[in-house]
């Protein structure tokens, strides 16, 4: 059986420029199954503003990986 390029991560922490892009990331994760997790963090990298995002895996009903 081959092996997903990409396996299914329970945690992920999602970083990027303040803009719709990371927004849009953010919301893609949510429709996977993914819930928040605690606050998003914001930065100042002395151009923009970057911004993160924790998410965990819900009890969602993905398959074990073997």
């Amino acid at each position: 059986m081959d092996q997903p390029s990409e396996a299914i991560l329970k945690y992920r922490l999602l970083t990027g420029p303040d803009d719709r892009s990371f927004c849009e990331r953010v919301s893609k994760a949510l429709e996977d199954g993914y819930e928040l997790y605690g606050s998003p963090s914001i930065t100042f990298n002395g151009e923009r503003c970057i911004v993160a995002q924790a998410l965990v895996l819900s009890a969602a009903p993905f398959p074990k990986l073997t």
